[in-house]
């Protein structure tokens, strides 16, 4: 094989190996900027029951063998799905509605335990509208997003296959919230109400409470304008209207109240 054979052969080489680095450094460095994020909320009911029970005295007591009862016929953990939708600076979370009925019992109609949220985020105008159920009402909030003094930590985990970092937040005074997001999803939103952080959060625990909601994949693909559509359908009125209408209607309701309130304004 002569010289020049060889020359060219390496200088082939070199140039396909320059195209396959600068593919994979590509492809590392890409974002993705809109698209569909599936969310698994889970509880784990036994250890959620027992704290809302310890936290009431003479309730605890004639609920306990009700408690003991739901122990033997319903699963340690609930699980219910969810959508997040963005393009932009936009996102839309949805519920999925259940397919299997669930049983109709007090446990499972506990505050905190069912999604009763849709909200439609603009994260550059930093507002939201939420369409909320409760009980046998719907209301529409619009209101400026809630400011979250999230605290970034050097801890890492990988969740749907994006690197994710973690934060710790107090919200309400009381709620701690850790949060994992990833900044290769550039949009500063997440599920529920929880925005603030310098990418999408795809994993959110409320340790105190035994709640999480965890990404179970992340679809990059284009959103169509009407597929982000703010909910419409409720009595409108802004976050002090409706803290105000909570606490009318729990008026009565003393130290019961108190967990409704609690998880509707969360």
């Amino acid at each position: 094989m002569s010289k020049k054979t060889v020359y060219k052969i390496i200088s082939c080489l070199t140039l396909m190996g320059s195209i396959i680095l600068h593919t994979t450094v590509f492809a590392q460095q890409r974002f993705t900027k809109q698209g569909e994020i599936e969310f698994e909320k889970r509880i784990n009911m036994y250890a959620f029951i027992k704290k809302a029970l310890s936290g009431n005295k003479e309730q605890a007591a004639y609920m306990e063998r009700y408690f003991e009862q739901y122990k033997t016929t319903q699963p340690q953990f609930s699980t219910m799905k969810s959508v997040l939708k963005f393009s932009g600076a936009t996102t839309l979370f949805t519920p999925v509605k259940e397919t299997e009925v669930q049983p109709n019992n007090f446990f499972n109609n506990m505050p905190g335990v069912n999604q009763v949220n849709t909200i439609q985020t603009d994260l550059e105008d930093k507002t939201s509208i939420i369409q909320k159920s409760v009980f046998e009402e719907t209301f529409l909030i619009k209101d400026s997003l809630r400011k979250i003094n999230w605290k970034i930590t050097d801890e890492t985990r990988e969740i749907a296959g994006y690197p994710c970092r973690r934060a710790n937040a107090l919200v309400m005074d009381s709620i701690y919230v850790v949060a994992f997001y990833t900044d290769k999803i550039p949009v500063s939103g997440g599920p529920e109400t929880f925005t603030g952080l310098p990418g999408m959060i795809l994993g959110l625990a409320l340790p105190h409470d035994h709640i999480t909601w965890f990404a179970t994949r992340v679809n990059d693909m284009p959103m169509a304008k009407n597929v982000l559509t703010a909910p419409a359908k409720g009595k409108p009125m802004n976050q002090t209207e409706f803290i105000a209408t909570l606490q009318t209607a729990f008026k009565r309701w003393g130290d019961y109240a108190k967990p409704y309130m609690r998880f509707l304004l969360l």
